[in-house]
């Protein structure tokens, strides 16, 4: 058995690197089983919140998601608690590697809109349809990213960014879906 070569470039805080790809990249499976963990927790407490008008368990999943966000883009990806949930359930899969860039722009997203909430909750004392509001966007994303695998902090990577990212989700940099009334074609 041979052990892995060290890898000479430094450690990135988002992502890792993998043998012939040359940017930090993230495991886009991981990802998606993560963001469907935290839509299931964040869905059951807005739903208490809105048919209870109780907002603590909204309260406790906006702290608990800003901390996950706060975690991945500060002390990196290798130290979320939903993050390696996502790893161990996609374990069996084949890992989609896409840029790690792409997603610290979402992440940081999400870090803004969990903030965002917390404080329409909290310090702000602003009503509740508006924190509820704020809440549900960011569920509606984080249910996108799980079930359809849309991105969309990637897609603004994708569309603003000097050097577009190069590894997408599902190859939707370097794939042009067919016009309207046009079939699929494999080739």
């Amino acid at each position: 058995m041979t052990s892995p070569r060290a890898d000479p470039r430094p450690q990135p805080v988002i992502g890792q690197w993998v043998e012939g790809i040359e940017t930090p990249v993230v495991n886009e499976r991981a990802v998606r089983g993560s963001a469907g963990i935290l839509f299931l927790a964040g869905f059951t407490a807005w739903l208490i919140g809105v048919m209870t008008g109780d907002l603590s368990a909204m309260r406790a999943f906006g702290a608990v998601f800003a901390l996950e966000m706060y975690l991945r883009l500060f002390l990196g990806t290798r130290f979320t608690p939903t993050l390696l949930l996502g790893t161990l359930l996609t374990r069996p899969q084949r890992p989609e590697w896409v840029e790690a860039r792409s997603k610290r722009l979402a992440w940081g997203l999400g870090f803004g809109m969990a903030l965002a909430g917390c404080l329409a909750l909290g310090w702000l004392g602003l009503a509740a349809v508006i924190a509820q509001t704020v809440c549900g966007v960011c569920l509606a994303l984080l249910f996108a990213e799980a079930a359809f695998g849309y991105c969309l902090g990637c897609e603004l990577a994708r569309r603003l960014s000097r050097t577009p990212p190069t590894l997408c989700s599902g190859d939707t940099c370097t794939y042009t879906p067919p016009r309207r009334g046009e079939s699929h074609r494999v080739e």
